[in-house]
């Protein structure tokens, strides 16, 4: 048990440090683009978080709610039928 919480802290502390790396090289990609008077990247890089960002919560939305839909339902269903 102890094993698994060290490792667990190590990939959280290696997940942290390639989030940061990845930050700084978007910033200076937009920096230098900005710089140079090219702002379209700007917005196209920002959509792009957006979409990321918001892709994995979706797909865990969408399968809660299939989740939900098909046992949660169908053991309220099976509960009902079996008291009578």
């Amino acid at each position: 048990m102890k094993l698994k919480k060290i490792l667990l802290l190590v990939l959280v502390l290696i997940n942290i440090e390639m989030i940061n790396g990845q930050c700084v090289m978007c910033r200076t990609q937009v920096v230098n683009n900005v710089s140079h008077g090219n702002i379209d990247l700007a917005g196209g890089l920002n959509t792009g978080i957006i979409y990321l960002f918001s892709a994995p919560y979706l797909l865990i939305l969408s399968v809660f709610l299939l989740w939900y839909k098909f046992f949660y339902l169908n053991v309220k269903k099976n509960k009902s039928i079996s008291h009578f």
